[in-house]
């Protein structure tokens, strides 16, 4: 028998930590949420009303649950995983919006290398291939050092930093080990200021552009910090400009995207990956504390057929930046409790803190995105200012972190 659930809901594809502000941004307005997560455990369930333990790629599934169901709409937040089956099911539900086919381009990395080509904006060396052998020669006449990748991977999973040759069968094993295709790229590493661009579109226009410096764990590939960028006009209109270009070739008119991209010493910004959805890593908190905007409104209204427009009004002009938290340990853990809670949240500037990780749970090394086990925001009226409260916030706010045995 079918479930009793919601009608006139919002269907929500993924229940991780970085849904969690859809969920609650929808019950702040009232309307009902079905949560599909294949996880029994995922992070956003308590904040849905309902639950639907399915995996995001199964639209069959999905369907098949929901029975004579119809939802008012249906929405993705930070996860690729779930981005075709967004597509496939706004059209049989003929929801107000369908995520745009041409925008699937962007989940093959192989793939969105020719689209960046076609639209004319600098490229760099990479190489792809299921065969591992063919990749790895491929490869190794590339410039080093190398990022090897799975091709269809995102979160910064199966990312290694190669130095040498002989450094490139073992990085394609690990990446071969997170791409559900079995295909590995290996991309030529570029040297340049790190930056992420996210956009939020009306048709075919920005109506929102934030650009971000990066900063990464150190010797890792995964972010660490995220804060607002410090550009000159010239640099900001022309990253802005590549970004919408982008966007028009992945046909993305309505709603969201974001770019990571490297600002080169030649003034050229290469993009380095492609989310053509909304941001993870608590980057629309960051917009939210920096600007006042409210882009997870901003995309439940467009999933719902509404104006979104007065959800990207900035109503203030400040700096912020987000710091995520990881394990410090190089080796699985538990994590025993954390410290410093309360005096971290009364730092003047910390506008937020969320923990993912619950005494008892175990925690893993930072290596990606997924294995961030909680996050502090922190806004003030210059960079110095924000970073001085995230250091501090940072110094206080401890995770005790027991290392365990990895079970084999």
């Amino acid at each position: 028998m079918p479930e009793n659930w919601p009608q006139t809901a919002l269907l929500v594809l993924g229940a991780s930590e970085e849904h969690i502000p859809l969920y609650r941004e929808a019950r702040s307005r009232g309307i009902p949420t079905i949560a599909v997560d294949m996880r029994s455990d995922a992070s956003a369930f308590p904040f849905a009303d309902a639950a639907m333990k399915v995996s995001t790629r199964d639209a069959g599934a999905i369907a098949e649950a929901l029975g004579d169901t119809r939802p008012a709409g249906i929405v993705v937040g930070a996860t690729d995983a779930a981005l075709p089956t967004w597509r496939v099911l706004g059209l049989r539900y003929g929801m107000p919006y369908v995520y745009p086919e041409a925008a699937l381009a962007a989940l093959d990395k192989g793939a969105f290398h020719s689209v960046v080509a076609s639209c004319g904006i600098p490229g760099y060396g990479w190489a792809a291939s299921e065969d591992p052998g063919e990749v790895a020669a491929k490869a190794a006449g590339l410039r080093f050092p190398l990022m090897v990748k799975p091709v269809d991977g995102s979160g910064s999973k199966g990312v290694t930093r190669v130095t040498r040759p002989d450094g490139l069968p073992a990085a394609i094993a690990r990446a071969r080990a997170y791409s559900a295709s079995g295909t590995v790229i290996a991309e030529e590493f570029l040297h340049g200021r790190q930056l992420t661009i996210d956009l939020f579109l009306r048709n075919g226009k920005s109506v929102m552009t934030y650009i971000k410096d990066q900063r990464l764990v150190a010797g890792r590939s995964v972010v660490r910090r995220i804060s607002t960028a410090q550009l000159s006009p010239p640099e900001h209109r022309h990253l802005e400009e590549v970004a919408e270009r982008l966007c028009g070739a992945l046909g993305i008119v309505n709603g969201p995207a974001n770019f990571d991209l490297v600002l080169g010493e030649d003034g050229q910004g290469r993009i380095v990956e492609a989310n053509p959805r909304l941001s993870g890593d608590s980057i629309p908190r960051l917009h939210e504390a920096a600007y006042g905007v409210n882009v997870v409104g901003a995309l439940i209204a467009l999933a719902l057929g509404e104006p979104f427009d007065a959800y990207l009004t900035p109503t203030r002009n400040a700096h912020a930046a987000v710091e995520l938290l990881g394990s410090p340990l190089d080796v699985e853990g538990e994590l025993a409790t954390w410290e410093g809670v309360a005096e971290a949240r009364n730092v003047p500037g910390v506008t937020g803190i969320e923990l993912y990780a619950q005494p008892g749970d175990p925690v893993h090394p930072h290596d990606q995105s997924g294995h961030k086990i909680g996050m502090i925001t922190a806004a003030g009226p210059s960079p110095a200012d924000v970073s001085l409260a995230l250091d501090r916030a940072v110094s206080l706010l401890r995770p005790i972190i027991r290392p365990t045995r990895e079970v084999s």
